[in-house]
């Protein structure tokens, strides 16, 4: 069940390939971020089907409660994000209005279902509600849509308790036996220190959040080298579905230190960014073609 949860309804694909596009956009390879754009909106479009389908099917009515069915608000609000930055804010409101009813829908569902020695697919609670948060501060500086600062700045604090409370659950183990959703414990915090620097910039009185951008950002930092440590020491070479759910913490650490780096006025944070930029493109481009590998061999079977 759980892996077969992982597996649809296609969010993570959605959310590492839309998070590299936009972290390739900050870093100015504008031909490779759209690029990536048109492959997210298809996959987006793929993860529809299925979400709808899920819904259809009575008896997987139970995956509607796993953490993997968040990967659906994050990938919406993900691709949300790359079509305001793509110069299109005002499309960019549907897909936060689809992922903010998600979010309304199955985030109460998951919570009611966590439990103890919690998978790192858990950290997707603050996934989700941060993601909703980028998206909405996004179009706060961009439309502009100044009420919508507060509710970010809101669902932000929410996040942040989300992420503490299934750290205190969290089984450790998986930083040495993860099969890659492992590294969500280091995305949502870099995806918490996007939406705290997408709330600064869309905030009259920055200062405060700027110091929570820097400190989360540099705790998700110190997770990522943790991360890249375990995943020496404990190789996994294998292709599972869940490395997907390894590429986005890498685009999102890129891209919010980048984001971060311009908010904070720290340009050697900008310059991390673009450093970190190249693993997670390699990371797409290797678990891609794991990706293909598996869907051919799958076809010949």
């Amino acid at each position: 069940m759980e892996n077969r949860a992982v597996r649809q309804p296609w969010g993570a694909e959605v959310m590492a390939t839309g998070i590299v596009s936009i972290a390739l956009r900050l870093a100015g390879v504008m031909w490779a971020a759209r690029g990536l754009l048109v492959i997210t909106a298809a996959l987006w479009v793929v993860l529809v089907v299925t979400f709808c389908g899920l819904l259809a099917d009575g008896s997987r009515r139970d995956e509607l409660s796993v953490p993997a069915i968040l990967t659906s608000v994050a990938g919406t609000g993900v691709l949300g994000n790359g079509i305001a930055l793509s110069g299109h804010a005002v499309t960019a409101v549907v897909p936060l209005v689809i992922a903010f009813g998600l979010w309304m829908f199955l985030l109460p569902r998951v919570l009611r279902r966590l439990k103890r020695r919690l998978p790192g697919a858990a950290y997707l609670v603050t996934v989700a509600t941060q993601s909703v948060v980028v998206l909405a501060a996004t179009l706060a500086d961009l439309l502009p849509a100044h009420l919508l600062t507060w509710p970010a700045g809101t669902l932000l604090a929410l996040g942040l308790g989300l992420y503490v409370f299934v750290l205190s659950r969290f089984d450790f183990r998986q930083l040495y036996r993860g099969s890659g959703d492992h590294w969500v414990l280091a995305g949502s915090l870099s995806i918490s220190a996007l939406a705290s620097a997408r709330v600064t910039n869309a905030a009259g009185d920055p200062r405060p959040l700027e110091w929570l951008t820097v400190a989360v950002l540099g705790v998700a930092l110190a997770w990522y080298a943790v991360l890249v440590v375990c995943e020496v020491l404990f190789p996994r070479p294998r292709y599972d579905p869940r490395r997907w759910s390894t590429v986005f913490p890498l685009g999102m650490t890129a891209a919010s230190a980048m984001t971060a780096g311009a908010v904070c006025s720290l340009p050697w944070l900008g310059t991390l960014g673009k450093v970190l930029l190249w693993p997670a493109v390699a990371a797409w481009l290797v678990v891609g073609a794991g990706a293909i590998r598996q869907a051919v061999a799958a076809s010949r079977s």
